[in-house]
Order: C-alpha cells, then sequence, then structure tokens
C-alpha cells in the first residue's frame, strides 16, 4: 500500500486488517506520519519514485496486489508547483506500475480524485461526467488513470481507480487529518484558538446560500478501497472508475453548524467574498459503487464532525 502512514492511507491500512488482508506499506513521509502505521504492519520508508525498492518491497513481502494512495495532493500548490507535482503523480504511478510488471503483481487500485471534473456544468456528477481539471493536481490524477487503462489493455493489469471529493472525520481518535489545506481541520483549529471560522460567499443558488459539496467520512472511503480490491483479487470485471459520493452533498452552513453542536463552541462565522471559480454545487453519484462493490455511506455530518472533533482533542 503506497502512501499508508497518510490520513487517507493510514485508514485504509486499519481496514484491511480488519478485512484480515495483511497490507505492506511504503511511504516516504512526506506528509505521512510513521506513527500512523500499526507496529505488526511491515513498513518500508521509500519513495515511489525508486523502481528498485517497489521491486524489491513487492517481491520480498509476496505482494499480489497494490492500494496507490501516494500523491501530492494539494491542488492550490500544485499550480505553483506543477513539475513536482507531475513527477510525484504521474512519474510516481509510472514507475510503480513499472514495478509492478516486473514482479508480476497484476492488480491495483487507484486513489484518484474527483478533481479531474474540474468545475462541472451538471447537477450530478457521473462517472460519465467531462473529464476537465483545472489544476495541475487534477490533471495529474487523470493521467494516472490513463496510465492504468493503458498498462490494463497492454498486459491485462486489473484496475479500477476511485474518484472521491472531500475526505473527513475519523475511524479512530489516533488518526486524524493534518492537512493544512482541508476544511475540516482549518474550522477546528479556528475554534481552539478562539479564532471565528469563516465563510466565502453566502449568495450562491443553493438552499441556505453557501457552497454545497459532497463530504465522505474517511472510514467509509477506507472501505471502498477493501471492497474494490477484494473484487480484483476475485477477478471481477470492474468499471474502469467508480465516484464515491453521497448523491445529495453538505452546505458550508451546516458544517459550521454541525461544527458548533459537535463542540459545545458557539459561534457565528464570518461571512468572506465568494472565492472566485467556485462552483456553487459539486455532489457526486454513487450509484455504480453501490451496485458494484456493494459500497454505501454509513457516517452522517453529525459522525463526520463529532469524530473529527474527538480526535483533535486528542491531539
Amino acid at each position: 500500500m503506497t502512501g499508508g502512514a497518510g490520513y487517507i492511507g493510514s485508514h485504509v491500512v486499519r481496514a484491511f486488517q480488519q478485512a484480515g488482508i495483511p497490507p505492506v506499506v511504503l511511504d516516504d513521509l512526506s506528509s505521512g506520519h510513521r506513527g500512523f502505521v500499526p507496529a505488526d504492519v511491515p513498513f518500508v520508508h521509500g519513495s515511489i519514485l525508486d523502481v528498485p525498492l517497489v521491486a524489491r518491497t513487492l517481491a520480498e513481502h509476496d505482494v499480489t496486489g497494490v492500494v496507490h494512495l501516494a500523491g501530492f495532493k494539494y491542488a492550490g500548490v500544485s499550480v505553483d508547483r506543477p513539475l513536482h507535482t507531475y513527477e510525484q503523480n504521474v512519474t510516481g504511478t509510472a514507475n510503480l506500475l513499472t514495478a509492478m510488471a516486473d514482479q508480476g503483481v497484476e492488480a491495483i487500485v487507484f486513489s484518484s480524485s474527483a478533481a479531474v471534473y474540474g468545475t462541472p456544468d451538471v447537477d450530478l456528477v457521473t462517472e460519465a461526467t467531462a473529464t476537465t481539471p483545472e489544476s495541475p493536481y487534477g490533471e495529474s490524477k487523470l493521467i494516472g488513470e490513463w496510465l492504468l487503462r493503458d498498462q490494463g489493455r497492454a498486459t491485462g493489469l486489473r484496475h479500477t481507480s476511485l474518484r472521491y471529493f472531500n475526505v473527513v472525520g475519523s475511524g479512530t481518535p489516533d488518526l486524524y487529518d493534518t492537512s493544512p489545506h482541508n476544511l475540516f481541520p482549518l474550522v477546528l483549529d479556528a475554534l481552539t484558538q478562539g479564532r471565528t471560522p469563516r465563510i466565502n460567499g453566502t449568495d450562491y443558488p443553493t438552499p441556505d446560500g453557501t457552497c454545497v459539496r459532497d463530504y465522505i467520512h474517511v472510514a467509509d472511503l477506507a472501505d471502498a478501497h477493501v471492497a474494490a480490491a477484494r473484487a480484483l483479487g476475485e477477478g471481477r470485471t470492474l468499471e474502469p472508475v467508480y465516484n464515491l459520493g453521497s448523491g445529495d452533498g453538505v452546505s458550508v452552513r451546516q458544517i459550521m453548524t454541525a461544527m458548533a453542536d459537535a463542540t459545545g463552541i458557539a459561534f457565528e462565522p464570518d461571512v468572506a467574498p465568494p472565492r472566485p471559480g467556485d462552483p456553487a454545487r459539486i455532489v457526486a453519484s454513487g450509484e455504480l459503487a453501490a451496485r458494484d462493490l456493494g459500497w454505501r455511506m454509513t457516517h452522517t455530518l453529525a459522525d463526520m464532525v463529532s469524530s473529527a472533533w474527538e480526535a483533535r482533542r486528542a491531539h
């Protein structure tokens, strides 16, 4: 499992353990944490750019499939660091596939992103929605999907890519989101530091005037990776991509209200001007994932917020 020491990856590791599938983690710890990996899980400190290291890891641990979560994930920063983004996400994925081919590992689940859609012009995003990424990060994830597709055509590689939006919450208090860019950590940090969280724009054409987005609990996301890996391991035919979405979404103001309820800190968020390019609504359908992977969201917004707050207080 590449990137298994990160916020999402560490939850996927736990989910694989609970499913009785022994994981091996390879992570360069550029954004992950060694302490997020259980002591009984083999850990290799290194980069997916290092083909010999990846090949040796696959061979030494008798790996039969890969969950690829490693990557540079900050869309905004990728605009200023495009070459770094492409090296980590495109060259890194190509190198991983090279090592897999060398070692005869023939199955991979790729952690993709809803950033491949850019700003969709539909109310409900499906897998057929046009891919028009608007950042080097989104472009790099789409290229990663193409690499899997082309390798599948060339070698029979079994693969699928999971596209998802905003991952939040915590499956256990010792694992938490440490991103400096994500909404939940930003709001919780503001509240614990005595600052007032901010809403960017309140006059969007949505029920309460704030942007609506798709949020998914990290434990539900981890379960989707297990389901996809099992399906590939069983030789089942999967779609090349699946959206992991709620189908209805949550507004920023709803999140603020849930934050006040979960933390017990009453506040009225500051209102700032809307950010240029922010679409009013981005929500995806998870119907294909439900059909083929038996996947569904099991956590409510209250679950997402309360678990994030519990993990934040623990650290």
